[in-house]
């Protein structure tokens, strides 16, 4: 299932705003899907420890060459295909070729992450403090919202914690290609201080005893008109970099592949351009709308100004105005063919 709640500030009191007990999604740590999808695979496909330079379609539009820096010899190598497919995140190099002028929008909040590994102290003070505060955890994933704030909280497999708090700041300056910052010592106490001050000293305490947390800075973007060229297609954050309030990012991706796949096997390599139109006129329509979703979504627990130039209060809220809240108000990943 899945439960809104409020925390007062100052007095630390929660108060529930709307619960969904239909609510039946399975939590899965990334490390633990990715290790299913590449053990599932023939190992020999994979060419590891490449860094991509450049791509160049031939002439006759038949082809693709990759152009890549083997990093731990520096030669560079060039990999020929049928088909290339970009599913290099949210600030993906390949779709800045077809759209050079394309800028992400930053959604006015980044996200501190974490997973606490609670192996060997499933009685400590903190894990049952933990489950005394959000006691429906294993089975409940939680959101919590404060002023300007809200969090995540969800059990993992194998007696792990999984948290997200998102602050609402300036954007931060982003170095290399990736939207997770490098943080330093100072920044992590300064996220312990200020969490300590918003949150139930539960989740507080979780976040402090988390080795490794980290930045995610949130971006989006306005849907794109298309997702392929030639035979070059836009799969996952590539595709539709969208802010996670929907709790699909990941399920996003995963049905893009399997429908790109699907059209693929449909078509065969010799209609390569009818099966990435059927790909595209499946997926575009789906994902356009849950990227925009998300965004109301995050306004709203986020308490930034909405469209209608109000924002969203927890202590005076209506139960309908809370029933938005709900995972069940976010567009079906229906999409398949």
């Amino acid at each position: 299932m899945s439960l809104d709640q409020a925390t007062d500030a100052e007095t630390k009191e929660t108060w529930i705003l709307t619960r969904d007990e239909k609510f039946n999604f399975r939590a899965a740590h990334w490390a633990d899907l990715h290790g299913l999808l590449y053990s599932a695979l023939p190992q020999d496909i994979f060419l590891l420890g490449n860094l991509f330079l450049s791509f160049s379609v031939s002439d006759d539009k038949n082809s693709v060459k990759v152009k890549a820096k083997i990093i731990q010899t520096g030669e560079i190598v060039e990999i020929v295909g049928d088909l290339l497919i970009a599913a290099d995140g949210c600030l993906s190099l390949i779709r800045q070729t077809f759209l050079p002028h394309l800028k992400l929008r930053y959604s006015g909040y980044c996200a501190w992450r974490g997973v606490l590994d609670f192996s060997g102290n499933e009685n400590s003070e903190t894990i049952l403090g933990l489950r005394g505060a959000y006691p429906d955890l294993g089975k409940c994933l939680y959101f919590d919202l404060g002023t300007a704030t809200h969090s995540v909280l969800y059990e993992l497999l194998n007696n792990r914690i999984n948290w997200i708090w998102y602050s609402n700041q300036p954007e931060p300056e982003l170095k290399g290609s990736s939207v997770t910052m490098k943080v330093s010592r100072e920044m992590i106490e300064k996220m312990q201080d200020d969490a300590e001050k918003v949150c139930v000293p539960e989740l507080a305490r979780v976040m402090k005893e988390t080795s490794e947390p980290f930045i995610n800075v949130i971006y989006d973007r306005e849907p794109l008109e298309q997702i392929f060229w030639d035979n070059v297609v836009l799969i996952g954050d590539a595709a539709h970099p969208t802010t996670p309030h929907g709790v699909r990012s990941t399920n996003m991706s995963l049905v893009d592949s399997y429908v790109l796949g699907k059209c693929l096997e449909k078509w065969g390599a010799k209609n390569l351009h009818q099966a990435l139109e059927e790909y595209q006129s499946i997926r575009l329509p789906v994902t356009s709308k849950q990227v925009l979703h998300a965004r109301k979504m995050g306004q709203v627990k986020q308490g930034l100004v909405l469209p209608n130039g109000k924002r969203f209060d927890p202590k005076n809220a209506s139960p309908e105005e809370c029933e938005v809240l709900q995972q069940k108000t976010c567009l079906s990943l229906l999409g398949f063919l």
